[in-house]
């Protein structure tokens, strides 16, 4: 491997972020299992678990993913057996047997509690089951991860002008609030959830080449191309209506360029060449684009009004996490070395700033005031370990990939 490039140590890189990747896992081994089962649905800033806490969907499937990539990844037995106790409590509390997809969360002793059908969540346990069922080889998780593919079809997909409802009420019948979050637009299409099904379909099209669900990955790059990316700036437009209007005026950075290179490996997992070239072009645009939200010292700012120009200067951890790949990714189809030393100046404010070196995991974020936001979870139903194992998995896999293309 060419160790030296553009200045910067690449081994070292790959060095580090291995480290990392051990540090990660090992805090939710360490810190994360419930003795009742499955784990815990709260941790706060200070390390205090809190044992009564809802459990979400989205934590636990991705739990399921990270444990399963890392045993993907590094073949650790304490990872797969970690990935098996996320499966069979997903398996024992989260899957709605009755009407199908998953609950949103369910309470500390496993029971229904929000059955509210969140595509964004059923979109992530066909990730996380796709992911698992490798790392398993395991035959049950698959045919679950496919079944979730094929309620996401029969109840969600829009026949008519294509994309995806964004929620539904437990039986798939229509629902009021559409909303992932109260910051969020009560929206029936997002950006944010077209992503993640994106992502799923991705994940299991690799260990099952359906040409439906090939069909729909095209579809799905396509409302990005059509209807999600602004051809004006390459920002993606966050909220929309049936129709595909607009509904938003933030710019969401991190979702920028964590979409810049998913929207490439969509493409080349179904080996469309012509989607393939096509996304290649724009990953670039949209990296560049994302270029507006750094900061001087390495950093992603959260987002920015368009509007009214309002930009809100949070740093948090997913957005850095997203923003190590893609730009390291936008560098690989560019060649352009602005790229990848961006992604390690991110790196860099990482273990500067948001690494937690005396109890482990990575903070929250920092305020617009470079205060660590110690009001936020270290691990709760948005805070978990997929953005920043998936950012040292994804670079490892890619360093040795390019370490092996210059030694051949």
């Amino acid at each position: 491997m060419e160790s030296i490039v553009s200045g910067l140590d690449l081994r070292l890189y790959r060095l580090e972020l291995k480290k990392e990747l051990t540090n990660i896992l090992n805090w939710w081994m360490n810190s994360a299992v419930d003795v009742n089962g499955g784990f815990v649905g709260k941790i706060d800033h200070g390390q205090k678990v809190y044992p009564e806490a809802p459990k979400g969907a989205v934590l636990n499937a991705r739990i399921l993913w990270s444990f399963s990539a890392g045993y993907n990844s590094c073949k650790q037995e304490e990872y797969l057996a970690h990935a098996h106790r996320a499966f069979n409590y997903i398996c024992n509390h989260f899957l709605d047997k009755e009407y199908g997809g998953v609950y949103w969360t369910v309470n500390a002793a496993g029971q229904a509690l929000n059955t509210k059908k969140q595509v964004y969540a059923i979109s992530f346990m066909i990730y996380a089951l796709a992911e698992y069922s490798r790392a398993a080889e395991s035959i049950e998780a698959q045919a679950l991860a496919i079944q979730l593919y094929q309620d996401l079809v029969k109840h969600s997909f829009d026949s008519k002008r294509t994309g995806y409802f964004e929620a539904f009420d437990r039986d798939w019948s229509e629902i009021e609030d559409f909303r992932l979050s109260e910051k969020d637009g009560n929206e029936r299409k997002t950006m944010n959830t077209h992503l993640h099904v994106l992502e799923g379909y991705t994940s299991l099209y690799r260990s099952w080449k359906d040409e439906g669900l090939k069909r729909q990955i095209l579809s799905l790059i396509s409302n990005f191309k059509e209807h999600i990316i602004r051809q004006d700036n390459y920002h993606l437009n966050l909220f929309m209506d049936d129709d595909w209007t607009v509904k938003s005026s933030t710019i969401s950075f991190g979702h920028d360029i964590e979409a810049s290179w998913l929207l490439l490996e969509a493409a080349e997992a179904i080996e469309d060449q012509q989607a393939i070239q096509s996304i290649k072009n724009i990953a670039v645009l949209m990296a560049r684009a994302s270029l507006e939200g750094i900061d001087r010292d390495g950093g992603m700012f959260y987002e920015l009004d368009s509007n009214s120009g309002h930009m809100l200067r949070e740093k948090h951890w997913w957005v850095q996490s997203e923003a190590i790949i893609g730009f390291f990714n936008a560098w690989q189809i560019s060649n352009e070395e602005l790229f990848l030393h961006q992604s390690y100046r991110v790196w860099d404010y990482v273990k500067a700033h948001l690494l937690d070196l005396h109890h482990g995991e990575w903070v929250w974020g920092r305020d617009k005031n470079g205060r660590v936001m110690i009001e936020e979870d270290k691990a709760g139903m948005w805070k978990c370990p997929y953005h920043n194992s998936r950012a040292c998995l994804e670079l490892i896999k890619r360093l040795d990939a390019f370490a092996s293309s210059n030694d051949s």
